[in-house]
């Protein structure tokens, strides 16, 4: 009869304008799907030429690149007698599409452009690709020369279409479309539409997983079908990661499911399915037989081939599975990881350079690395012969096999306690028996030298001696001894990052990883251009919160017991003199309030779009049970203060690991202006008004 279907989705790691390693990998997705015995593959958004392309989608060449990748697509046999369902962009009548091109056996059958694009948070899409805007409307492409003498076709059905095989209809979505409330598999399922395909770019952010789980699952459970949809995983060129997570779905419920954090940049799903299901589970659905009897039909493209066999009735069938999701701290220890790896290996560097304070954010940057070492260990003895090649690289030896993470740790990972007349013996023992447990190489220097020298030119010129505010100066000069400390250890950074393995005889450089968390840099609590000014920062998009959980869950997975003592200090930046050796500085003294309630003020500016007059009206009520309205008002003006004060900060800040939506980041997530009227006289008067009359 012919109604077990096997298809395939994969999870590749694409790099923007890689279209040679792009291809490769596509062509490898392929050789997977056929060799499990898949008739049709879904790839991830835009894969031909990589998501993350931004303004290049501008130029003629990645369009021109595109369409090479599909011309060697096409004609390669490694395509034959299987549904290929590619992404790239394209032009159509000088307009710029973000679609599908599904292909089989040397033919185009469709090219599908995206209806619904993304264009909140971190995506931008409405700025390089048109919405196609004409629902169940076909147009005719004319194909470039290059493909048409490939295919032997000059036109091929540009639009809103779904597919009809020999034995079922499949319709596509992109990425966005299934978040939209007017989802495309909703109109299609009444159409009859069997199989929903979506290719997504989406990327990770910490808790998101099960959002994208649920719509999936829910798309089919109201209207029966499968599901299948494939992501773009890894670092394509910024700040994100793509989390994979591939997975099919059949009326409501789960089938295969892909890994949301791995090393293997190919990762293949493959589910045999009995279109029976579906259609049994639709058949006693009244209310939505009645809607399809309405509904206003899709072009349909005729296909001659079938996904099934004739002779199916004993090929077995994928049953419902349960989703497992990871904990907020396995999701810290893993996709930042893995991020890390990817931009060590694509930047083609030796290692990672760390100033390691012995403070929260330093040891948990040192831990995230720590886990990368474990995961390249893990892919190695899986047999990960990418992995393997790439570590050899990095590490300068062919013969090398990276078995012990501590042993990877220190041919990889340069850690460096920078001590100061201000640095407490506390910290640097900390630092020190940290680095030990990873096993990173790790260096212990003085910057009293440096920052005296540095300090001695202005009393040179000025023929003044600025003192710290313990000694009676003035907050001015107490500010800018504790920046030139800050900005002297930035300075040596760099320079030990350029020049460490050459003191050490071994080739390469390293790159610079910064410690400055979400809630430091939206507070503004940071030097400009000190030890948060680096090349990449692994942490910056993470609470103070979840990184102390994080912590933690290091010392029970890891057995790291170093973190004990370091997760009992109070934070600080050890910047100001010690008294009777001890630390006086704290960072939630110095910043006037806590790492809980900064996240809160974050979550509520950013996600909840509360300006200052708003997050009072919502803070009086979710802190009233602790805080007078006054005292919500003044916390609420002295955040806001803060924020604008230390926003040009974020002009500069580090590229940092995405993962919180209340990010400040300036470069495309969080877009504002960084000259405030920092008074803010308007908004708080409205405030005290407020204040007044409660």
């Amino acid at each position: 009869m012919g109604r077990a279907v096997t298809v395939a989705t994969c999870a590749l790691n694409q790099w923007a304008l890689d279209f040679e390693g792009n291809l490769e990998r596509i062509f490898r997705s392929i050789d997977i799907a056929k060799s499990k015995g898949a008739r049709y593959r879904l790839g991830p958004e835009l894969e031909i030429c990589g998501y993350g392309c931004s303004d290049h989608y501008y130029e003629p060449d990645t369009l021109l690149h595109s369409f090479q990748v599909l011309a060697k697509l096409l004609e390669s046999p490694a395509t034959q007698d299987i549904i290929c369902d590619v992404g790239m962009p394209v032009l159509h009548r000088n307009a710029r599409y973000n679609c599908r091109v599904i292909f089989l056996n040397k033919k185009i059958l469709l090219i599908r452009p995206k209806i619904s694009l993304a264009n909140t948070g971190n995506y931008r899409e409405l700025r390089w690709f048109t919405p196609w805007s004409k629902a169940r409307h076909v147009e005719e492409y004319f194909l470039p020369r290059i493909i048409q003498e490939v295919t032997g076709q000059e036109t091929v059905p540009f639009g809103d279409a779904v597919l009809a095989t020999k034995d079922t209809c499949l319709g596509a979505e992109i990425c966005e479309e299934l978040w939209a409330p007017n989802s495309p598999h909703i109109e299609m399922g009444l159409d009859g539409v069997e199989i929903f395909t979506n290719s997504s770019g989406s990327h990770h952010v910490l808790r998101k997983a099960h959002a994208r789980v649920d719509l999936v699952n829910s798309a089919t459970a109201k209207n029966g079908g499968i599901y299948i949809l494939a992501n773009q995983k890894g670092c394509d060129g910024d700040r994100l990661y793509y989390d994979g997570c591939a997975m099919i779905s059949m009326n409501g419920e789960t089938v295969a499911q892909g890994s949301q954090f791995s090393l293997d940049d190919v990762e293949v799903l493959v589910a045999t399915l009995d279109l029976e299901d579906v259609r049994s589970y639709r058949a006693e659905i009244s209310s939505c037989n009645l809607a399809a009897s309405k509904v206003n039909p899709y072009p349909r493209v005729k296909v001659n081939f079938a996904l099934s066999c004739p002779d199916d009735i004993d090929v077995p069938t994928c049953m419902p599975i349960q989703w497992r999701h990871h904990s907020p701290e396995e999701e810290i220890s893993l996709g930042p990881a893995c991020w890390l790896w990817d931009y060590l290996r694509r930047s083609k560097q030796a290692g990672f350079l760390l100033p390691l304070s012995g403070g929260i954010d330093s040891s948990a940057t040192a831990c995230i690395v720590y886990s990368m070492c474990h995961q390249v260990c893990l892919a190695v003895k899986n047999g990960n012969a990418d992995v393997l090649a790439d570590a050899r690289r990095i590490v300068n030896d062919e013969a090398y096999i990276p078995e012990d993470p501590r042993e990877f740790c220190k041919r990889v990972f340069t850690t460096c306690y920078m001590a100061s007349e201000n640095s407490s013996q506390d910290t640097c023992h900390r630092a020190k028996l940290l680095a030990e447990q990873i096993g990173s190489y790790h260096i212990n220097l003085n910057i009293d030298v440096a920052v005296k020298a540095v300090v001695g030119i202005f009393c040179v010129v000025t023929g003044r001696t600025p003192r710290f505010s313990v000694h009676g100066g003035s907050s001015r000069e107490n500010l800018a001894l504790q920046n030139v400390q800050a900005r002297v250890r930035m300075v040596l950074a760099y320079l030990f990052a350029q020049l460490t393995l050459w003191a050490r005889g071994m080739p390469g450089g390293l790159l610079v990883l910064g410690s400055a968390n979400v809630d430091e840099s939206l507070r503004g609590y940071l030097t400009k251009y000190d030890c948060s000014s680096a090349d990449i920062n692994p942490i910056g998009g993470i609470s103070k919160t979840d990184l102390k959980n994080f912590i933690q869950y290091c010392i029970e997975n890891f057995q790291l017991t170093a973190l004990r003592s370091i997760m009992s200090a109070p934070p600080t930046a050890e910047l100001e003199p010690l008294v009777d050796g001890q630390i006086a500085q704290t960072d939630e003294v110095d910043m006037g309030m806590t790492y809980a309630e900064l996240s809160i003020y974050g979550k509520l500016r950013k996600m909840a779009k509360a300006g200052p007059y708003s997050m009072f009206c919502k803070l009086i009520n979710m802190w009233k049970e602790i805080c007078t309205p006054r005292e919500v008002a003044s916390k609420v003006k002295h955040f806001f203060r803060m924020y604008s004060v230390n926003r040009h900060k974020m002009t500069t800040l580090t590229p940092s690991y995405h993962a919180e939506n209340y990010s400040p980041d300036d470069n495309r997530f969080d877009l504002r202006p960084f000259l405030y009227n920092t008074s803010w006289s308007w908004q708080f008067r409205c405030i005290d008004k407020q204040v007044n009359a409660l």
